[in-house]
């Protein structure tokens, strides 16, 4: 049951990178992009779904709450800081996008959704790279430093993380817009995505140093990691290849970047199964009784198709290339 439980904790993180982590990734791109229609065309990308997207991290924390209490109490002091710093930047996010899109032109607004963006993807990575750390438990709750969660190893993931959303951002523009946006979203997509494949590789190697290495231990490990590997590089490679303004095939950019990001964190599972965070921290010994699993995997796997279903509806309905001329009123309408 704990497994079970963790798999669909994975879903959760899964389903939320690749995506709400297109949207932090546009969020981003505008603080860069010059042209003040792009921008505004880029925040009407993510006012389309941004909500739904971020429902995920609500289930997410949630299922590791109400899974394993052990980690969670162990984990969230450890990376308060960051965690804090993430929810405020998603409020200001939230509003930032609401008020720019029903209020254009809002330049200030803009600039507070992208700012926001920015900020969150950052602390996110440090939250992430609590993973990593040495956690220090006694009897059962954590005993330690809430500047915990800083060192240098957190920030090199903070900008991995920030790079990797911006490549999202740009694949996702370049699958929806047109004109000069989409060339400019091939142009700078590839090489945020060189940048973060290149910070993804130094992060495979600085990980050894950290407190929870990978453990490779047995040829079936070895050759699932290697392998799920073969497959990030194939789908990053596939990316960079059709990000290009040349290329006429713009979704394989963004499909090539999903393969990459979710063979990766599979590969990270594997290696690290079933420690959770610190080596003391396994499922095992953190998982809540089998009882309480049952009875919550009953609501939260009710809720998990509702929410796969508002994800496919909304980009169902705004499904299509958005018009060069985009509507500067409110939300434009869906293109067929």
């Amino acid at each position: 049951m704990p497994t079970i439980w963790f798999l669909l904790i994975l879903l959760c993180l899964l389903m939320y990178v690749v995506l709400d982590g297109y949207d932090l990734g546009i969020g981003i791109a505008s603080l860069i992009e010059p042209d003040a229609g792009h921008r505004h065309e880029m925040l009407e990308q993510v006012a389309q779904a941004w909500d739904g997207n971020e429902t995920w991290l609500v289930l997410l924390g949630v299922s590791l709450w109400a899974g394993f209490p052990t980690a969670f109490g162990a984990m969230l002091p450890h990376a308060y800081l960051p965690v804090i710093v993430m929810l405020f930047a998603l409020i200001v996010r939230g509003v930032g996008v609401e008020m720019a899109s029903q209020a254009h032109p809002a330049p200030r607004w803009e600039r507070a959704f992208g700012v926001a963006s920015l900020t969150a993807a950052l602390a996110q990575g440090i939250a992430i790279a609590t993973l990593t750390a040495h956690l220090t438990v006694v009897h059962g709750a954590f005993s330690g430093s809430p500047f915990g969660a800083i060192s240098w190893f957190s920030a090199l993931v903070a900008v991995t993380v920030t790079c990797g959303y911006l490549t999202l951002g740009y694949a996702y523009t370049k699958w929806k817009a047109t004109g000069e946006l989409r060339a400019r979203a091939g142009h700078r997509g590839t090489v945020s995505a060189v940048l973060a494949s290149v910070l993804t590789l130094g992060c495979l190697i600085a990980v050894g140093d950290t407190a929870t290495p990978l453990t490779l231990l047995g040829p079936p490990r070895v050759i699932a990691f290697a392998g799920l590997l073969q497959f990030a590089v194939v789908g990053m490679v596939m990316c960079m290849m059709t990000l290009r303004p040349a290329s006429q095939y713009d979704g394989m950019p963004l499909a090539g970047l999903v393969t990459a990001v979710v063979a990766l964190v599979i590969a990270l599972v594997v290696a690290r199964y079933p420690v959770l965070a610190s080596p003391e921290l396994t499922l095992a010994n953190t998982a809540a009784p089998r009882g309480t699993l049952a009875f919550l995997a009953v609501g939260v796997g009710l809720n998990v198709p509702l929410i796969l279903f508002y994800n496919w509806f909304a980009h169902h309905a705004f499904r299509g290339k958005a018009p060069a001329n985009h509507l500067s009123n409110g939300r434009r309408g869906a293109t067929q």
